[in-house]
């Protein structure tokens, strides 16, 4: 070798020394973080969160399905609510303090927890990332547009590095489905029509939001019509147009003092309703307010409902 090629080879071997504790802490810190993009920027998240929290129930229980270590302290909604969801896991929520934090947020509540990462749904709320943003890195999705929740859970998963969570949680549910089917149709139960139906505000609501409809589907059960698009909402003059339904599901929205109250009560010495072949056969069956919006513990409690329901 040259004395000058010598010299080069040296030279490049100091700079590779002196190069290398930079290079190193680079990758370690990079080891530690993860860049995503959420629906509404690019972000830097750990690699491996220590204290995630979720800025609704359902964020929370993604978390909780994910694997993902929670914060001290997590949301909660009012409406009679005083503790987290009776379907989580409530193993993983041991220690962890509820907070009221909707439909009034509560950032006073947030920032004390101290999370080092926040899943937030709530991404029709625009200027809400931004501020949550101020507290710790946030991750927003909208998870109230409508679509199914299950495809904002499967993102949710890869930006966490989390998809054999996701995959163990989509196989769970999807055995209990297949399951479901199955005893369904050796009872002759499989063309039953199903409405989900509430009543509030002196009118009768026929609507496919939330949940419900995705589990009718998923067992392959029929869906009232008046369900479609919009969905319908009638008078107690045309209750008369809820005759072809089979069995109901309704909402159970506890009140403040934590009891449940009948929805159609009002309606128990209305002629035209104690006449449909459902409130007849008493077929109206009930589920937790918190089981209609999208996430792993809701959906699966509501699959468990409908079957108990059914197939008693």
């Amino acid at each position: 070798m040259s004395a000058a090629l010598a010299a080069l080879a040296s030279a490049a071997l100091l700079l590779s020394s002196c190069a290398s504790p930079v290079a190193n802490a680079n990758d370690s810190a990079a080891a530690q973080t993860r860049t995503v993009t959420s629906e509404v920027k690019e972000l830097t998240i750990p690699a491996e969160p220590k204290k995630a929290l979720g800025m609704y129930t359902t964020d929370l229980d993604m978390l909780i399905t994910l694997g993902i270590p929670l914060a001290s302290q997590q949301p909660i909604r009012d409406s009679g609510y005083k503790g987290f969801p009776y379907f989580f896991d409530q193993k993983a929520l041991e220690g962890i303090t509820p907070f009221t934090n909707y439909p009034e947020f509560n950032f006073e509540a947030i920032l004390k927890a101290q999370p080092d990462v926040i899943l937030n749904g709530l991404g029709y709320e625009k200027d809400l990332d931004g501020k949550l943003s101020d507290i710790a890195p946030t991750y927003t999705f909208n998870g109230f547009d409508g679509s199914d929740w299950r495809t904002k859970f499967k993102t949710v998963a890869e930006a966490f590095g989390k998809t054999g969570q996701y995959q163990a949680w989509m196989d769970k549910y999807q055995a209990k489905v297949d399951d479901v089917k199955k005893r369904l149709a050796e009872a002759g139960k499989s063309d039953l029509v199903i409405g989900p139906v509430d009543y509030y505000e002196d009118q009768v609501s026929v609507s496919c939001y939330g949940t419900p409809c995705l589990v009718i589907k998923d067992l392959g059960l029929k869906i009232s019509p008046l369900a479609d698009g919009e969905g319908a909402k009638l008078s107690v003059e045309q209750l008369e147009q809820l005759k072809g339904i089979d069995a109901v599901i309704t909402t159970e929205v506890p009140e403040k003092d934590g009891a449940n109250p009948d929805a159609f009560a009002p309606l128990a010495n209305n002629k035209l309703w104690t006449s449909l072949p459902f409130v007849a056969n008493k077929q109206i069956f009930t589920y937790d307010l918190e089981m209609i919006y999208g996430s792993p513990s809701g959906q699966y409690a509501l699959l468990e409902k409908i079957e108990k329901a059914l197939l008693p």
